[in-house]
């Protein structure tokens, strides 16, 4: 199945996206619907434990096929892949389980999403400082703004890889670049990005991402991605059966961790949310990431200055190629945009309603790849 294809045929991209019969969702960068294949391979995994052990209905090396493909996507070894839960899990699991010492700091952007800014304030009790990098619009984050903010004693900058308002995409290879120059440790947000463009894992250190947003898969059936490498120095903060050695499941004298990724997996697998994120990866990879991301940069392309053209001021309308995303979000002054997104939802249209720090209401649109131009053209007739 390609993009063009499902385009083309509404049948098709009807039963692939069952929700392309209800509403034109423009709402990916929140909580996606589930595409079919998603669901349905949920569906199955369920069905097939009503009967025996759900653990023993279980394909063969099935977890472990599941961690090669999601590695495979980012570039990773399976080794360095760790199935957690939700990004505020991860980050917290990244931010915790490092060698921090007092005088240390950690670069943050406040005005990133919550998730990845209190697990590096909690740091504070530590004797950690947090320090915030200065944008001058929104998430617009460039090189200069971090080589500004950090010092030698800066342990680890975190920012998210695209900005869930603004819709600024980070040059993870530029920064990554100078940040491994620095010895200075690169955790990444990835839930903005991974699914939408090509992630490199060899650009950063640390990666968190959920399903649930472009990688069109379900909630809390996140991926996180530490660098082999560093796997000894970011230590594990909970301990089970599962990331602890135990024979016999009997418990020893030691802790002695597993040694690789699974070190961060201390429990049961989530094997419900495991068998969509599979699916998730495998329709991904099916339509190709580069496909996928020339797609959202295309729409985006024709969708931000249609909105400008209504009067509307849009958050980061011109953008570079490297830091384009798939998500246009605007405002106007005076006008009510609570109202007109419930207008728009009373069309069947799914936007996301959102407030920046100045408490000034922004509308964001992100469609995704199966969304067609004709869905896209209806939205900007109703604003």
């Amino acid at each position: 199945m390609t993009i063009a294809e499902l385009h083309a045929n509404e049948e098709l991209r009807q039963h692939e996206f069952p929700i392309c019969r209800e509403k034109i969702y423009l709402a990916h960068a929140g909580v996606c619907p589930l595409p079919r294949r998603v669901a349905e391979a949920m569906t199955a995994r369920i069905h097939s434990s009503l009967t025996q052990d759900q653990e023993a209905s279980l394909p063969p090396n099935y977890i472990a096929d599941t961690r090669r493909l999601v590695a495979s996507s980012i570039q990773a070894q399976p080794a360095e892949i760790a199935f957690v839960g939700p990004t505020s899990t991860a980050l917290s699991y990244l931010a915790a389980g490092l060698n921090w010492r007092k005088g240390h700091n950690v670069l943050v952007y406040q005005d990133d999403y919550p998730s990845n800014v209190y697990p590096w304030m909690a740091l504070e009790e530590k004797g950690v400082e947090v320090r915030f990098v200065n944008a001058k619009d929104i998430g617009k984050i460039r090189l200069v703004d971090i080589q500004f903010a950090v010092d030698g004693n800066t342990k680890v900058v975190a920012l998210a890889s695209c900005h869930f308002i603004g819709g600024w995409r980070l040059n993870l290879e530029a920064i990554g670049k100078w940040l491994r120059g620095q010895n200075i440790l690169f955790c990444v947000d990835g839930i903005q990005t991974l699914g939408a463009f090509p992630v490199a894992a060899q650009h950063f250190d640390m990666l968190a991402a959920d399903a649930h947003k472009w990688l069109l898969g379900p909630c809390a059936a996140g991926v996180m991605y530490v660098r082999r490498e560093l796997q000894e120095h970011l230590r594990p903060i909970v301990q089970g059966w599962h990331n602890v050695k135990c024979p016999g499941f009997i418990a020893q004298d030691s802790l002695e961790f597993r040694n690789d990724a699974r070190r961060y997996e201390a429990g049961t697998h989530n094997l419900v949310g495991l068998a969509g994120l599979r699916a998730a990866f495998a329709l991904l990879e099916e339509i190709g990431i580069e496909n996928v991301g020339a797609e959202l940069a295309r729409k985006r392309a024709w969708l931000a200055p249609a909105i400008a053209a209504k009067g509307y001021e849009i958050l980061n309308l011109e953008m570079p190629i490297e830091n384009t995303s798939g998500m246009v979000t605007f405002t106007r002054k005076g006008d009510n945009l609570a109202a007109l997104h419930a207008k728009l939802d009373a069309h069947g249209i799914v936007a996301s309603l959102r407030q920046t720090r100045d408490s000034r209401q922004w509308i964001r649109f992100s469609p995704h790849y199966y969304n067609t131009d004709t869905e896209l053209q209806r939205a900007v007739e109703l604003l």
